[in-house]
């Protein structure tokens, strides 16, 4: 018995002694230099992020090449600062960047992180620019929509078929070669946007043209009929070429693409390729003009949600709110807030967000004024309480630094409250419509994780209803505040 105290006295020693050696070794591992130059100015999380899901960001991207120590301390440093790395899945990828992003793969697998995949290369493109894909005048000349730029030439949405199996297989492709090295895809995304049906622009005036849309559509058909037969189309193809293969493959994975999401029907921002059709209902609110939009997520087969949460330009222009930073901050929390409300509870919701401007259209007469630092990060934190589970952030490459920061600063300081983001339930996702106080929470038990942030210099108490208690929430600057629901 003597014997085996000392034994394991010896083992503890050994093992303590050990730790410090590994981190050292750990740290005198040279990385690639956009790895290390990210990691310089993030700082670790303070408290464990436990089961939530990472923070992914759009820098952290293959990362670097790598060998097999490098892997696996690029991954393991990235995760104590709550990070994912993401690996892309290019359509022209050699196999020797295969092979090292299996490298990178394997040390996530040996260390339990999720692999983390972007396919977007993969799924391009549906229209091809053919002649075959064009629409068809009355005169039988084929044409194609430009209201989309040159970004690409959309066609008609009835001749995509023969380009589905072709995206389908090189999806396959790189399922079957993760599967042949008992590889995990635990979460996988696109940014899939200008690309197959779709009903924005003046994609409905060039269908109302072609005489085979109106041989599939009939001859007068509305907006509202179009609009759903392309919604219906484009997740046929995105269910069929994209999630429905992965599904097979990892029946647990997430898997989601850019801007689709459960909604309450209508969407509340633009993206910068897009304009606003005047066959597309719209419901107004002072100057925005908010489309209607069909409720696709269920037919994609996606398993996580993914709204865009940006400051696009033309957002400022329509509202008049005296404080600049409630014209970004509303409209970001409207979508945060139909997104939370609207996806059901086992969906995670993963939100893109940015923090500067995003300048679209011709330059406005209007000085726009970038929103600043706190309303973004306050901004943050809002979504967080009304259910967006994680963040993907995108970014240029100059605007790293801040970009990074900003975001992964709000991510490692909400894990102080680890509990109420996995088991909470939000209580509100009211958006007031005029500035003063902001309230969200999340409901845990007999108590609520609240946030209050201020518009107005008026910052007595708030009365809010939370299920059926009635509380009073006093002004707490840049902080939470933890209530009791007894």
């Amino acid at each position: 018995m003597i014997q085996l105290y000392s034994f394991l006295v010896a083992a503890l020693f050994i093992t303590a002694a050990c730790k410090p050696v590994e981190k050292e070794k750990q740290d005198s591992i040279k990385l690639p230099q956009k790895a290390q130059t990210i990691l310089d100015y993030i700082q670790p999380l303070k408290y464990s992020r436990g089961n939530r899901l990472p923070l992914y960001l759009w820098p952290v991207t293959d990362i670097g090449n790598t060998n097999d120590t490098v892997a696996e301390a690029i991954v393991k440093k990235f995760n104590e600062r709550g990070i994912g790395v993401v690996c892309t899945w290019n359509k022209g990828k050699n196999e020797e960047d295969i092979q090292k992003d299996f490298i990178i793969a394997k040390a996530q697998k040996k260390l339990g992180l999720r692999v983390n995949i972007s396919t977007t290369s993969l799924l391009s493109s549906f229209y091809t620019g053919e002649k075959k894909q064009a629409h068809i005048d009355k005169n039988g000349n084929p044409f194609f929509d430009n209201s989309f730029g040159d970004v690409k030439k959309m066609g008609c949405p009835f001749t995509l078929d023969s380009s589905k199996k072709v995206i389908r297989d090189r999806v396959e492709y790189f399922l079957k070669r993760y599967k042949e090295e008992k590889l995990s895809v635990d979460f996988i995304f696109a940014d899939w946007e200008i690309d197959g049906p779709i009903e924005v622009n003046g994609a409905y005036d060039s269908s109302m043209k072609c005489i085979r849309c109106q041989k599939y559509l009939g001859k007068n058909f509305g907006f509202d009929k179009f609009q759903k037969t392309m919604r219906e189309m484009r997740s046929h193809l995105q269910s069929y070429a994209y999630s429905s293969p992965v599904s097979s493959s990892y029946p647990n994975a997430l898997i989601g693409n850019y801007a689709v999401y459960p909604n309450d029907g209508y969407r509340y921002w633009y993206d910068y390729f897009e304009s606003l059709n005047k066959n597309q209902p719209i419901k107004k609110e002072q100057k925005a003009a908010y489309r209607k939009w069909y409720k696709d997520f269920s037919l994609t087969g996606y398993t996580c949600a993914m709204p865009v949460m940006y400051p696009w330009s033309n957002i400022y222009l329509w509202y008049d709110f005296k404080n600049p930073d409630y014209r970004w901050f509303y409209n970001m929390l409207l979508v945060a807030s139909n997104a939370g409300e609207n996806t059901p509870h086992n969906i995670p919701v993963i939100g893109f967000v940015h923090y500067h401007t995003v300048f679209i259209g011709p330059k406005s007469k209007v000085e726009i004024k970038q929103m600043s630092r706190i309303a973004y990060q306050e901004a943050l934190w809002h979504m967080i309480l009304r259910g967006t589970d994680t963040f993907f952030m995108w970014c240029s490459n100059k605007d790293n630094k801040v970009e990074c920061q900003l975001v992964q600063e709000v991510y490692a300081a909400a894990q102080e409250y680890g509990e109420y983001l996995e088991h909470g339930v939000p209580f509100t996702f009211d958006v007031p419509k005029t500035e003063g106080p902001v309230i969200s929470g999340l409901v845990l038990n007999d108590s609520v994780l609240i946030r209050r942030t201020d518009f107005t210099d008026n910052h007595g108490p708030v009365t809010v209803m939370v299920g059926t208690k009635q509380i009073s929430v006093k002004y707490a600057s840049g902080k939470c505040q933890i209530i009791s629901l007894k």
